[in-house]
């Protein structure tokens, strides 16, 4: 790994962080409660960032496709603002705190509109044709 991989991962996971952080905050105030709406928003809208991205790099080729891209988008950028880990988490304390039925919803819910999501993105880019 060169060090101009490692800025660029840096860079893009900076930028991420601190927007997953910014939405997941202002969305969770907005909605409230025990489920985390924050959490959720991100992971979905990561989800089809990333089907876009992957849609792009599939029917292009320069820029989408070039590991600097790579590195700093999909790996940097994208991998700082999803929140699957923080998902995982927020899943086991609601089970650990008796909300059964929301943990289930939340996995649910949030596996499925990601799945869409992704492949929603990448197929938009397929049907505009992107080269």
């Amino acid at each position: 790994m060169s060090l101009e991989a490692c800025v660029l991962v840096l860079s893009g996971g900076f930028i991420g962080g601190v927007a997953r952080f910014f939405l997941s905050g202002l969305v969770g105030g907005r909605l409230g409660g025990t489920f985390p709406w924050g959490t959720f928003v991100v992971n979905v809208s990561g989800a089809f960032v990333i089907g876009l991205v992957a849609g792009l790099s599939n029917e292009s080729s320069g820029l989408f496709t070039g590991a600097m891209f790579r590195d700093f988008v999909v790996v940097g950028l994208l991998g700082g603002y999803t929140t699957v880990s923080s998902f995982c988490l927020q899943t086991i304390n609601l089970t650990l705190d008796g909300e059964h039925r929301q943990a289930f919803f939340y996995v649910v819910a949030s596996s499925v509109l990601c799945v869409i999501a992704v492949g929603t993105g990448f197929s938009m880019i397929q049907l505009m044709g992107a080269r």
